[in-house]
């Protein structure tokens, strides 16, 4: 008998021992990093629940603080506790003896070396995962509380005929504990599969039989268990068919509902069969039946779930989608008008769509009347919000460390006891602006706290020099808004606003010298001071506080400055959209805030929406995509992230106040009625109600006054318009065609021939302004209006607006369409025959060679009488430093007519020929009716003077000269008023150069002396 001797492997080296200096300072080390995790976590939890407790809503902190740990406990210990489990099940169920091979000899090694700290380390391994799994499962806290506090939609889907909150409440919670109990049996699988090799009940190389008896049955019951969760997730698939994407619309199309459906029922019942025949090898110890029933399910999963439903899809539903998909359609179109409050019939009615509006004046209309009805319809926005903050700045700013919001904002204030639009914004506290040796810690946050005041303008005029017609102004205040003097508490001091710093620390002791800058003076110190007194705030006298926050905020000066004393209270989270995301994390905040005077303060107004992704049959939107304009991303208008929603409500209205800080919440609805003054609760809002009791205020609680400031969101109807481009078609068969299909319009002023700068084509954003929705019938109200064109973006289609006054007609839309079969000029067109009159592009073309910044203002689309009227302001901004961007002329188009004159007068005169048809320039503002008599001299030179007077301007500007300044600034004028009319002695009628068919421009350009009208600015 031949034996052969296999050599032995060498023992695996033992790890070096670490000596007993070595073992403490691993654990010294050790102990300080989890103390610094530890007190991070305890510092950040605990200056969040004094914050909490300045604003008094520490429910929302204990609330939200208990749900994560809840979370964190119940679905970490779960997972922890099974996965251990089936390891200490496996580690028991191993064999008492195993077969000698090389590799069992192998992992006897292995064996060994675990051996002494075998049970720390699967408490380690287990916990870690328990943490993943519970911090993973806290922040599902939103899920949770949507499920617990669940109200009905009183709303069934049309398909599975359930409630709605199913959909929206249920059903996430569903597969979020699905998808966890999905985790925990795979990760159990691999702990087992890893266990049982170690330990030898699974032998891959060793000859024989693979498993012991006892490991088949362990590994089989939790197969067993995996195929079970599979048949629950296969049913549960039926329902997420609601927001299948297959058709041409979100919610299940013709094949979802012919052939997948029933797949999915049938794969049911085929995953429980298999999962009893894995039960079943725990008595028949044989894997080739489950094995087999496996393979067969995998083959039914790509037959039965993935062959026939394209089958149907190719064969039967392509061919004939139109019919067939149509029923799906109609229910697409109901349930997403219904998900964004869109209706065009029922008692909710809210659209109501004039499909007569020709977009031509009626026969027989004169110019006269066209331009009468035009200053009665709208209160013409010349005033640009978006474009007039340097201006604000230059003018009102006062101090470098003060500045406005980068776009302003609108509202309506009485004036002369008439309810006009005006341009407002704050002056907020700008620490950028500080020169350098001014920037130390004491400055930055303890004497620059805060902002002073708002400064409004009329937006439908400017001076005389171009520049805002300001009715509120100057510090301390002085104007119509009744703002508090500064020695009232309710001065309008800007302690929270959009620009504020990080933190602030403010207050002092009775008896202190004031010591925060309040606002600049001329006279003694060159400024007044001040000492916060409001309660705004978190306490930070006690050394405890100061310890936290100079940790929080790594500053160790909150500790040690003398500046800080024992009624001190820091100032933190002051943007007015982060206060109120902190107190409602759940609620989508709309990207622009704004600012109210009422009762002698000034609130932010924020408002909120509530969504979901849960609506059955409703189109997913992008809200980051579909509420992207032109104006959004910047400083003042927040951009949405990128989630999808199918559902939303302005359901709240919040406010914060600028001084105190303090965020309130009122719930809201745009159709309260007697019966119910706080209007028909959202039950996304009565659900979060439910979950944060006393957060939310009923509506009926807004202070007096406070409504005739509130607005329809720009975001909300961002995202109403981009859906009503579509939805706006009711017939199925139509909306399969998409032919009637509308667009959003890029806004034209963002790519321009005659500004400097170029950037990508986004959408042009809606405009407030008060207007008469359908062209003169109905009294002017505060609108939120927008163009809505064809898909190729170029023809104007509808002009939609929505009624942004709260009370009777709150949230209606009035679309106005134009007739299919009839061109009408939209904004990019537009602007292509401002950009292409001759007149228009050399007067600029000259501006601009001197140095100036052409600014184009918003191009506004204003119905009147049947047809549209485009206004568009234009601003220069001449070089140097502590230029800022003036009105200088205006321009008008209708009917293939364009106009461009330094009054709105002026310039719709022109187009309308109000004064009897294409009218010839008119006198400069320093002359008669007639040209200017210096038109003997060539056109060259004019040109010439113009350009040499611009440059006398800037160097007017450059040495603080300002009458020299405002003399060549006539001049400049003058010289324009004398080139248009030698353009206009050859020829009245300007071709305007477009890509498509489009009226020809003409243009009248001779400047009109400016009018008594308070509405015309004067350039």
């Amino acid at each position: 008998m031949v034996t052969f001797n296999v050599p032995r492997r060498p023992p695996m080296p033992e790890l070096p021992k670490l000596t007993k200096g070595g073992r403490t300072l691993i654990a010294v080390l050790g102990a300080v990093i989890l103390l610094l995790i530890l007190g991070n976590v305890y510092v950040n939890q605990y200056t969040d629940l004094l914050w909490f407790r300045s604003v008094d809503y520490s429910s929302v902190f204990s609330r939200r603080l208990i749900t994560e740990i809840l979370l964190f406990l119940v679905f970490g210990a779960l997972m922890a506790i099974i996965v251990a489990g089936n390891v200490v099940i496996a580690y028991r169920l191993r064999p008492p003896f195993r077969p000698v091979s090389a590799e069992q000899e192998q992992l006897e090694r292995y064996r060994t070396m675990i051996k002494p700290a075998r049970g720390w380390i699967l408490a380690a391994v287990v916990t870690l995962i328990g943490i993943i799994t519970g911090a993973s499962a806290s922040q599902r806290w939103e899920t949770w509380l949507l499920w617990r506090n669940g109200q009905s939609f009183h709303h069934t889907d049309p398909q599975f005929h359930k409630d709605v909150s199913y959909f929206a409440f249920t059903y996430p919670m569903q597969r979020f504990v699905l998808g966890t109990l999905f985790a925990i049996v795979i990760v159990s699988l691999i702990a087992v599969l890893a266990t049982s090799y170690l330990y030898g009940s699974l032998r891959v190389q060793t000859p024989g039989p693979k498993w012991t008896p006892a490991g088949r049955v362990h590994v089989s019951v939790l197969l067993g268990v995996l195929l079970l969760l599979k048949a629950i997730a296969y049913w549960l698939d039926r329902y997420g068919l609601a927001f299948s994407g297959r058709g041409i619309v979100t919610g299940p199309s013709y094949t979802d509902v012919h052939a997948v459906l029933p797949a999915k029922t049938i794969l049911v019942f085929v995953a429980i069969i298999c999962a009893l025949l894995f039960f079943a090898n725990i008595y028949t110890r044989n894997w080739t039946l489950p094995a087999v029933s496996f393979g067969l399910m995998v083959l039914a999963a790509i037959v039965i779930g993935g062959v026939y439903p394209a089958l149907v899809q190719h064969f039967k539903v392509s061919p004939s989608a139109q019919d067939l998909e149509s029923p799906y359609i109609n229910r697409n179109i109901i349930e997403t008008r219904y998900a964004y409050e869109l209706n065009f019939d029922g008692s909710d009615k809210n659209v109501t769509v004039d499909a007569g509006y020709q977009g031509v004046a009626p026969a027989g209309t004169t110019g006269k009347a066209l331009l009468a009805d035009t200053r009665s319809a709208a209160q013409v926005r010349v005033l640009d919000p978006n474009v007039v903050s340097q201006t604000f700045d230059q003018l009102q700013q006062q101090r470098s460390f003060y500045s406005f919001p980068g776009t302003l904002d609108v509202d309506r204030y009485s004036i002369d006891g008439k309810l006009a639009d005006v341009v407002i914004g704050t002056r907020d506290i700008d620490l950028s602006g500080l020169q350098t040796d001014q920037r130390n810690w004491i400055n930055q946050h303890l004497i620059y706290t805060h902002g002073y005041g708002v400064v409004a303008a009329r937006a439908d005029t400017a001076d005389a020099k171009g520049s805002p017609d300001f009715i509120e102004k100057d510090l301390p205040p002085t104007g119509p808004l009744a703002l508090a003097p500064p020695e009232s508490p309710n001065a309008p001091r800007i302690y929270f606003g959009e620009n504020s710093p990080l933190y602030s620390i403010v207050g002092a002791p009775s008896t202190a010298k004031d010591r925060e800058l309040d606002y600049p003076t001329d006279t003694g110190t060159g400024q007044a001071s001040n000492t916060y007194d409001q309660n705004g705030g978190i306490p930070v006298g006690s050394f405890w506080h100061q310890l936290m926050f100079a940790w929080k905020y790594r500053d160790k000066n909150i500790l040690l400055s003398s500046g800080v004393n024992a009624d001190s209270r820091l100032l933190s989270v002051r943007d007015p959209r982060a206060r109120v995301q902190k107190v409602a994390p759940w609620l989508t905040l709309d990207g622009d805030s704004y600012p109210v005077v009422l009762n002698d303060q000034i609130l932010w107004v924020v408002d909120g929406y509530t969504t979901t992704s849960g609506f059955p049959y409703s189109e997913q939107q992008s809200l980051g995509s579909t509420t992207k304009t032109s104006l959004t991303g910047g400083a003042s208008v927040a951009a949405q992230n990128n989630r999808n929603i199918n559902y939303i409500r302005n359901s709240v209205k919040a406010t914060v106040n600028a001084s105190t800080g303090q965020v309130e919440i009122y719930a809201w609805d745009q159709a309260p009625t007697t019966e119910t003054p706080d209007g028909h609760p959202d039950p996304v809002l009565q659900t979060w109600e439910k979950a944060f009791p006393g957060v939310v205020q009923p509506q009926s609680a807004m202070p007096a006054g406070l409504t005739d400031h509130l607005r329809y969101p720009e975001d909300l109807f961002n995202i109403q318009r981009t859906l009503l481009a579509h939805y706006h078609v009711s017939d199925p068969h139509s909306f399969y065609n998409g032919n009637g299909f509308w667009n959003v319009p890029y806004d034209p002023t963002v790519d321009s021939k005659l500004t400097a700068t170029k950037r990508p084509a986004v959408q042009q954003p809606a405009y407030y302004f008060t207007m008469s929705p359908d062209g003169g019938t109905t009294a002017p109200t505060f609108s939120l209006t927008s163009p809505l064109v064809s898909l190729n973006r170029r023809n104007l289609t509808a002009f939609l607006s929505v009624n942004s006054q709260p009370g009777p007609g709150y949230g209606h839309f009035e679309m106005l369409e134009v007739p299919s079969n009839q061109v009408t000029a939209g904004p990019l067109q537009v602007q292509n025959a401002i950009e292409s009159t001759t007149a228009v592009s050399t007067q600029l073309s000259l501006l601009r060679q001197g140095g100036s910044r052409v600014t184009l203002g918003n191009l506004l689309t204003i119905p009147v009488d049947g047809t549209f009227v485009y206004v568009e302001p234009i601003y220069v901004q001449s070089a140097g430093t502590g230029a800022f961007p003036e009105l200088r002329q205006i321009a008008t188009y209708y009917n293939g007519s364009v106009g461009y004159q330094p009054t709105l007068e002026a310039a719709l005169t022109s187009v309308f020929g109000a004064k009897g048809g294409s009218s010839p320039p008119s006198e400069p503002p320093n002359g008669g009716n007639k040209p200017p008599k210096s038109t003997t001299k060539t056109l060259s030179q004019v040109i010439a003077d113009a350009q040499a007077a611009e440059r006398a301007a800037d160097k007017a500007l450059k040495r603080g000269d300002l009458a020299a300044y405002a003399a060549q600034q006539k001049r400049v004028q003058r010289d324009l008023n004398r080139i248009a009319a030698l353009l206009n002695s050859q020829t009245h009628a300007f071709p305007a150069a477009t890509a498509t068919p489009t009226p020809t421009a003409t243009s009248t350009v001779g400047v009109t002396p400016p009018t008594t009208s308070t509405t015309s600015p004067p350039g």
